[in-house]
């Protein structure tokens, strides 16, 4: 059988991580790596030499996509960058992308991406790493799917410090609320940090410097009965990742470090399976899979493209006096 071609867009930084999960698969060659930087290239194959001897080097994705007859490319650019990168692979052949997180800075990127994806039979993933991380996805699909703490009634998600701007961390944060809420969103209000009133569309820089971006404190509503709260920032407090999983029957307390279980006096720690890989590494091994065996992706772009609803939602709230936004939002 012949190996799965893998081409990595944006070789820096995350870009190397993408690759990373990658190694030791037998049924891939990563073939190819673009970037707009030669030395960032040059250091990428340099890297990678030992596992893959011929590795090409583009510094133009259609002609990556036009040259290299790829089955599987990955995405690890600024944030704004994504939806062309997507689309453009959707419509050469692809069969999966793994995208990093956000899927796109505005609704209408978005729109296309899934778009694209849908029309080309083409597996679409979003880099919402903790989705891929065993406690999380553990306590998701066993705790609360199994019926611990009955039935979810609100999900508390808590961003604090330097990264807790809108599409830097604040989009994983909408994720985990979005995971554990499991359903649609139909509205959301929000108020975003001091000194952003009139910040109404994404000026970031990639995540690099907070004071692109604003931190915001919003409220989700989910079609299913389920309500979302968004605690995030402002950027001057400590740094923390977080949420609470409020249920009929108790409630969970999740972050990076552990999670409880809390039903009336009684608290429950909550033993994480252990995984040989995890975050972006399983993240792209996932894809790969995919695209070998079938099957859905854990973190769709399908979820992708809720949590730029929700991001852009908060925007537009603070836009019309912090008040209720209804989605799907209306397309220019």
């Amino acid at each position: 059988m012949a190996k799965l071609r893998v081409g990595v867009i944006g070789c820096s930084g995350i870009g190397t991580t993408h690759a990373s999960g990658l190694i030791g698969l037998p049924n891939v060659e990563l073939a190819a790596g673009c970037d707009f930087v030669q030395s960032t290239l040059d250091a990428f194959k340099a890297k990678y030499q030992e596992n893959w001897g011929n590795i090409s080097l583009y510094t133009n994705h259609n002609q990556m996509l036009e040259n290299e007859d790829l089955d599987v490319v990955t995405v690890a650019t600024s944030d704004h960058r994504h939806a062309d990168l997507v689309v453009d692979a959707a419509n050469a052949g692809v069969k999966g992308i793994f995208c990093e997180k956000p899927m796109a800075t505005n609704v209408e990127d978005a729109d296309r991406m899934l778009e694209a994806a849908e029309k080309n039979g083409t597996i679409l993933s979003i880099d919402h790493t903790r989705r891929w991380q065993p406690l999380w996805r553990h306590t998701r699909e066993e705790i609360v799917g199994g019926g611990r703490i009955g039935d979810v009634r609100y999900v508390i998600g808590t961003l604090s410090g330097g990264r807790a701007m809108l599409f830097r961390n604040g989009t994983h944060c909408v994720d985990a609320i979005c995971y554990f809420a499991d359903s649609t969103p139909e509205w959301v209000s929000a108020e975003l940090e001091d000194g952003y009133e009139d910040y109404n569309e994404y000026k970031g820089d990639g995540g690099h410097d907070p004071s692109t971006e604003p931190s915001a404190h919003g409220y989700i509503h989910f079609e299913n009965g389920v309500r979302g709260y968004y605690a995030g920032g402002p950027k001057n407090t400590p740094s923390g990742f977080r949420c609470e999983i409020v249920g009929t029957n108790g409630y969970i307390l999740i972050s990076d470090k552990g999670a409880t279980i809390h039903q009336g006096d009684d608290v429950e720690k909550i033993e994480a399976p252990t995984w040989d890989v995890v975050g972006i590494p399983a993240g792209v091994q996932e894809t790969v899979k995919l695209v070998a065996e079938g099957g859905e992706p854990v973190s769709p772009g399908s979820e992708g493209h809720k949590v730029v609803e929700i991001i852009i939602g908060f925007l537009t709230s603070q836009q019309n006096d912090n008040g209720k936004i209804r989605l799907p939002l209306p397309r220019a």
